[in-house]
Order: C-alpha cells, then structure tokens, then sequence
C-alpha cells in the first residue's frame, strides 16, 4: 500500500509531516509513503529524525499556499506538491493522498485531477466528531456552502457507507440537520430534502436532529450543507478550547483548587484525548475517484499518523468503489 503524503502542506510543514510519516509506518509492514515536495528539505527532515526504507520522495518544485486562491493557483501552479501527490492517486502510483495544506487546492486537486464519482454532484468532507455515544460523522464540513435537496441525499448515501465501513456502524442512523425534530420544520432546502431522505430505502433515516442532539450523539451520520457543518464544527472546536481555558483558569486560583486539579489530571488528559482532532485523523472527500484525506492545518505528527490510519482503512475497505456501487445503484440525482 502506497500513500502520497504532501510533505509542504500545512502550519508545521514539512517537520511535522516527515515525523508522522514516520510514526505511521508502525501502523503496517506493508505501508510505503511517498513524501511529496522539495527533495532537498525533506532529506533534511529524514535525516534529522531517521530515515527508514519504507519511504521514498518524490520532488517537486511549488506549494499553494493557504491565502492562495485555490484555482487559479492550480492551473498556474502545475507543480505544486498537492497537484503532485493527487496525480500520483489518478495514475495509480499511490492508493491516496494525504495533505494538511490549502483545502480549496486539495478539492481542487481532487476533482480535475481524480474527477467525480458518476451520480455525485457534488463531493463532501466528512468528519469524525466527537459526542457522547462515541466518535460520529459529520458531512459536509466545509466543501459546498450552498447546497440543494439531492446533493444532501448524495451526502447522507456516502456517510452511511462511510459510518458503515470505517466507524464500523451497523445500518448507521442518518439524521438532517435542522432547527426541529418535526418534518415541517426548516428552510426549503431541508423540507425538500427531508421528503427525499424518507424515500430511500437504503439509508436509516431517523429524521431531523437539532443541535442539542450533536453532542449527544443521536446520529451516527449528520447531514447538512457546507455552511451550516463547517459553523458546526468552528463551534464545537472553539467550545471545547474554552471549556479547558476555564478550567485551566478556575484550578489556578488557589491551593486547594491545584489539589484538586492533581486529583483530577488523569480524567481531565482522557478528556481532552477524546475531543482532540489529532485522535480522529483526517477527513476524506467523499464522492471523487480516488481517496483524499484533508488534514487540519495545523496538524502536527499525531494527527498526521492517524490521518494515514484513516487513507489506509479508507483504501482496505474499498471505499471509493463501494460509494460507486450504491450511487449507481440508487441512481441519485437522476
């Protein structure tokens, strides 16, 4: 198994990156990675940190960077190293791509460079979140702020294949988005959308979810658009950064509230384990051919590792040939 890792994308590039290419060798005897970008940088990194045999670069000269416009720098830019590696997945000398640099320039890559899947308007990140009934899938985080009624069909069909294969949910419950758990409730685009949902018989659709019901966990897989996921996700990231802010806070206060906080530090690291983004790893493009996991821009080697865990259980459970199989089955979008 082969991944292309984009070792200039991202906050922390290319240390970072090189450190958790390293890690995830660990995770399989049968891993090699693909180190993608400037030959005489990364060499550099490997040989600060050990080299292991199991890993080869391929050069290139140009990175995209984060206030770069997505496209034009694409069609300008035919280097890149994002551009590179998603070529590397097109002409099969890689199982996927892995990068924590520009996502607009990761989509972008991924669909003139791998295309759609036949029946999928649109393609959606999916991300694993947090909740109390354990980790759940969240689609779309980001990649289509104005959506309509069939692309969230698309969404639901290929985060329940996803919650299915890679969760490991059995007949994963889909829920919608919304500002109310009865049918009539909401916007146009999720009344439409709910009427089409409750038609199809391949998904385990529950109806609408509401906000409170996130945390909660009472879907494993959650559909909305791109603006609505991403404000969701921006939330539940800065509400957790605050909670541990003031917890930070109110332990410092005094002797007694620094026992306490001694007392209670093994929780409190699990805790913060479980809502850490690193633990989860990287969140696929749902709907392209080929396997594309976006990082979080500030990835360092944790998350880095575990976003390869998640391109090579992606690439194990054939998830890009399953998605076509249900798509073309459910004939969505026709």
């Amino acid at each position: 198994m082969r991944i292309a890792l984009d070792a200039m994308g991202g906050d922390y590039a290319p240390e970072e990156i090189v450190k958790g290419a390293l890690a995830a060798l660990n995770l399989n005897k049968d891993l090699h990675i693909v180190l993608v970008g400037k030959e005489d940088i990364i060499k550099k990194c490997l040989a600060e940190h050990g080299k292991e045999g199991r890993i080869s670069i391929c050069h290139c000269e140009e990175v995209i960077a984060m206030d770069e416009h997505p496209a034009i720098a694409y069609r300008k830019k035919k280097d890149a190293s994002i551009s590179v590696a998603t070529r590397l997945v097109k002409e099969q000398k890689a199982d996927a791509v892995v990068s924590a640099g520009s996502t607009g320039a990761q989509m972008v890559a991924a669909l003139f460079g791998l295309g759609r899947i036949p029946g999928i308007d649109r393609p959606a990140i999916g991300t694993v979140i947090p909740t109390l009934a354990g980790p759940k899938l969240l689609l779309d985080a980001g990649a289509n702020a104005d959506c309509k009624p069939d692309h969230l069909v698309q969404f639901a069909l290929m985060g329940s294949i996803y919650a299915e294969k890679i969760l490991e949910y059995t007949r994963p419950r889909v829920g919608l988005v919304n500002i109310g758990e009865e049918p009539s409730k909401g916007n146009e685009l999720t009344l439409q959308a709910y009427d089409l949902l409750s038609k199809v018989t391949e998904l385990n659709f529950i109806g609408n979810i509401e906000g409170r019901d996130i945390p909660a966990g009472k879907a494993d897989v959650m559909v909305c658009d791109g603006f609505v996921g991403n404000t969701i996700l921006k939330v539940i990231e800065g509400t957790a950064g605050a909670i541990f802010s003031l917890l930070k806070q109110e332990f410092s206060k005094n002797l007694t509230s620094k026992m306490g906080a001694a007392l209670l530090a093994p929780g409190l690291r699990a805790l913060k384990s479980r809502l850490d983004y690193a633990e989860y790893g990287g969140a696929p493009l749902l709907g392209v051919k080929g396997i594309s996991i976006i990082c979080h821009g500030s990835s360092k080697a944790p998350a880095i590792k575990n976003a390869i865990r998640v391109a090579m259980e992606c690439v194990q459970n054939n998830i890009v040939e399953t998605l076509k199989t249900c798509v073309k089955t459910e004939k969505v979008g026709e």
